[in-house]
């Protein structure tokens, strides 16, 4: 347990330097010079699942910063509020001085170093005697993390270092791999981790309940071969999800993002939050504050609110209402009085479907407010689903990463590019998708039909809409209220200033193009 602690330590310095200093000092320093604790006994092998269960709580302390520098740069999303950088990296005007691209840097490779260290620890507590069957699944389940970060940093910079060991020392003597180098790399890991995790469903682990298994490895592995435009691995990695049987889609929608929906048959992937369902005391909670209401009239009196920085698109809710959508677009998009007189401005919108309302079906009013028009639903929590006691804004509540809807479109997005399978055609992916929200089936599924149901289904979420229109080229679809998105310069963001000042490999790099 020593280096876990060291690289918090190092690593918690790494974030201050941000403000405060250079950290190319501390870099230097070799971790075995800054020993913190006392050494661990390594034959103590029951003792080896702390490395697991450590690792667990990185993979749920992502950072509130780092989501929304994954997911603003859709057309499914705007950036709101006071963070003008913010918004203006919604709009592709990118300034590499803005600290939540650094933090949120900072905060994945925290991340993947601590992941190394517990991996190296693992390892010395199978040398020391315990199961190698076991350190390995716990090995393997943290590769699974430690690449769906490193995707949502290659996506995010394109050209990055995969960090090798625990050592961040080490980050300097690493090249620089391209963005097809890095999904290749999360492939081949997943493939080494795929025969060593238990073939369950997720909220079937008696050991870490709602943990990584095969399936988890299999999604991520399909990420990545859909960016590499391997589409037939992709298809066949999703199939195998498909044909487990173990996973299905909630039929309530509403509810998969609120309390009913924790540790759901239809989530391959959760982060994993909780009140313990007392009154007081210790909370483990994500910072819903981020994307919760600056103005509400909560349906349970004193329940919080936050800091409204996170509003669905006009485009997207005029998307919605053109399909004939409810149940999604009422879960999605919270709307306020503004917002409805906004969008009636439209002529095409001047009568709005009577269910329109700031007032969600739980009670709860949404009031109107300088910094938005709408907040995002999938993000909210009603105030009468707070455990008795608590207040605070979106409390006990998980957060959906990967959901069987996205890997049964996955599926039909490979499908429709060239893939073929026997677990399930395109049309019946798309239809299932379809039917749960009460929508009439389609027939000849192409990439348009299957875009939009993903535009439909992950309106808001980790960033799907920007990356589908990113790897097909269909980016024109990002043009809307005055933004200009040019693929060769605006799919990466900058390197962080302070980062370039810091790694002499991407001191200079163009990760564009």
């Amino acid at each position: 347990m020593r280096t876990l602690k060291h690289i918090k330590y190092i690593l918690s310095l790494l974030m201050v330097s941000m403000f405060t200093f250079s950290c190319t000092d501390l870099l230097d320093e070799p971790l075995e010079n800054q020993i913190i604790a006392e050494n661990t006994d390594y034959t103590r092998s029951e003792n080896m699942i702390l490395m697991l269960y450590g690792s667990y709580a990185e993979l749920n302390s992502l950072q509130w910063e780092s989501l929304p520098i994954i997911a603003v740069r859709g057309d499914d999303v705007n950036a709101a509020g006071d963070q003008f950088p913010l918004t203006e990296t919604d709009a592709f005007r990118y300034d590499r001085n803005f600290w939540m691209y650094n933090s949120t840097w900072l905060n994945l490779y925290t991340d993947l170093l601590y992941w190394h260290g517990a991996m190296e620890e693992i390892k010395k507590f199978e040398e020391a005697g315990a199961s190698a069957t076991t350190s390995q699944q716990y090995i393997a389940e943290i590769k699974v993390m430690r690449a769906f970060e490193l995707l949502q940093l290659s996506r995010l910079w394109g050209n990055i270092l995969i960090p090798r060991s625990s050592q961040p020392s080490d980050l300097f003597n690493v090249e620089l791999s391209t963005f097809q180098e890095v999904m290749q790399h999360i492939s081949d890991q997943m493939d080494e981790a795929i025969p060593l995790l238990p073939a369950v469903h997720p909220n079937q682990r008696s050991d870490v309940r709602g943990g990584v298994t095969r399936f988890t490895a299999l999604a991520v592995k399909a990420m990545a071969n859909l960016e590499l435009k391997e589409f037939q691995k992709a298809a066949d990695a999703t199939g195998q999800i498909i044909s487990s049987g173990l996973f299905a889609l909630e039929p309530d929608y509403y509810q998969l993002f609120k309390i009913p929906g924790k540790l759901n048959r239809e989530n391959v992937l959760e982060l994993q939050y909780s009140d313990f369902g007392t009154p007081t005391g210790t909370s483990t909670r994500y910072l819903w504050d981020f994307f919760g209401p600056a103005s509400w009239t909560p349906s349970r009196s004193g329940a919080g609110g936050g800091w409204g920085f996170w509003e669905p698109s006009q485009k997207y809710i005029k998307f919605m209402l053109d399909r004939g959508e409810r149940e999604r677009l009422e879960t999605t998009v919270l709307f306020t009085p503004a917002g409805i007189a906004a969008l009636k401005t439209d002529p095409e919108y001047a009568t709005l479907p009577s269910w329109v309302s700031n007032v969600t079906p739980d009670g709860d009013v949404f009031n109107s407010h300088p910094r938005y028009l709408f907040l995002s639903g999938k993000f909210y929590l009603p105030s009468t689903q707070l455990t008795p006691g608590r207040f605070t804004y979106g409390e006990n509540k998980n957060l959906p990463v990967i959901r069987y809807s996205e890997i049964l479109l996955m599926h039909a997005e490979a499908l429709v590019s060239g893939a073929s399978s026997s677990a399930l055609s395109a049309d019946a992916a798309v239809n299932q998708v379809r039917a749960r929200v009460g929508l009439n089936p389609i027939s000849g599924a192409n990439l348009d039909v299957v875009l939009d149901e993903k535009y439909a289904e992950f309106g808001t979420e980790w960033g799907i809409r920007f990356y589908d229109l990113v790897r097909h080229g269909r980016t024109t679809e990002l043009n809307y209220e005055g933004r200009n998105f040019q693929l060769n310069i605006h799919r990466y963001l900058p390197y962080p200033l302070e980062q370039q000042d810091i790694l002499p490999q991407i001191k200079g790099a163009s990760n564009q193009g």
